[in-house]
């Protein structure tokens, strides 16, 4: 209610013999305390709407879901292995840092001596928490600070192990998923909450029986809506193993990753690169597919083209194929479509 309705309703109540009209005493008294009764009614409609699960944000989600005993899954750091080149008996030290254009990765273990070979692998750890220090293969390239002995650093492979921390809407989904389907006696969803909950886990799927009686499969697909890395695979099949009933024997596997190739010629504005059009356009399709994924059966087609089409610095579009086809792509209940070659023409 307005500050304007609360005012007329709160002048309606007194004597018409007295001076109401704007400018009076009671109006100009009545008034003020309308216009804070209305900003306090906003505080507590605000307040009202952080005490349930649909509308609570943030730290008062997290409250929320406490009640359930759940807890938000926190944001990763991405590790891998970068291959560093140095003369023999140089000294790779605790704390050493490595970076590519904009990240910086850290070396923790122990002070490690380059051999005779002059090449040593070692792990590092993104100092920024996060999916932004998922980086491809030959990204991390520099010395931030010089290290005396050492000469270049590389990762051979692509960093995929970072994790942004659970947004609301996944954690509230979790919440209302066990409010809505009570995990019992280790029923199939006492097997998704397990999965869900641990760290770096976007979604699961449970087959019951799947390979007789007493028999349970978990398919699992990370935080970034891609295959998980084994340590990942590992990490879920140790937290089912800590709660599952007795007797029940558990297979969790990764979901299996369904290529998404797509070929087609672009007219482009002449504002934008090929380059940034591919970027846009990757950018549109990935998340596309991770909106989907463990969610719908197929791929569609149609929206594949709309994406395109809807890409920044994307005028129009012929020729269009994905998986060198014009139809939907199917994808199995055990696998996660992902991203795989674009061709721009």
């Amino acid at each position: 209610m307005s500050s304007e309705e609360i005012s007329t309703r709160m002048l309606g109540n007194i004597p018409t013999e007295v001076d109401k009209s704007e400018g009076s005493f009671f109006y100009d008294a009545i008034k003020s305390v309308a216009i804070e009764l209305e900003t306090k009614q906003e505080e507590i409609s605000i307040a009202l709407g952080r005490g349930f699960a649909t509308t609570a944000e943030g730290e008062y989600l997290d409250r929320k879901v406490s009640e359930q005993n759940i807890t938000r899954k926190p944001a990763t750091n991405a590790t891998g292995n970068v291959t560093i080149t140095g003369q023999h008996g140089a000294i790779i030290k605790t704390g050493m840092k490595v970076s590519s254009a904009s990240l910086t990765y850290t070396y923790d273990s122990e002070d490690k001596v380059i051999g005779v070979t002059t090449i040593e692998t070692v792990m590092v750890k993104c100092d920024t928490l996060g999916s932004i220090g998922n980086v491809p293969s030959d990204t991390i390239k520099f010395f931030p600070v010089s290290v005396a002995g050492l000469s270049a650093v590389t990762n051979n492979d692509a960093f995929t192990n970072g994790y942004d921390g659970e947004p609301d809407n996944e954690l509230r989904e979790r919440y209302l998923e066990k409010i809505r389907t009570p995990p019992t006696s280790g029923n199939k969803y006492h097997y998704s909450n397990w999965a869900k909950e641990v760290t770096g886990i976007g979604d699961a799927k449970v087959f019951p029986l799947w390979a007789g009686a007493g028999t349970v499969k978990v398919v699992i697909i990370d935080s970034n809506k891609q295959p998980p890395g084994s340590e990942l695979v590992v990490d879920v099949a140790n937290n089912i193993e800590d709660h599952r009933p007795i007797g029940a024997t558990v297979t969790v596997e990764a979901a299996a990753g369904k290529d998404i190739d797509i070929s087609v010629s672009l007219t482009i504005s002449s504002e934008y690169t090929q380059n940034q059009v591919e970027i846009n356009i990757q950018t549109n399709i990935i998340a596309y597919l991770a909106e989907i994924a463990f969610v719908e059966t197929y791929v569609s087609f149609a929206r594949i083209g709309s994406l395109i089409l809807g890409s920044e610095g994307v005028l129009d579009y012929t020729g269009l194929t994905v998986n060198t086809g014009t139809a939907n792509i199917a994808i199995a209940d055990t696998e996660v479509a992902i991203l795989g070659i674009i061709t721009l023409t």
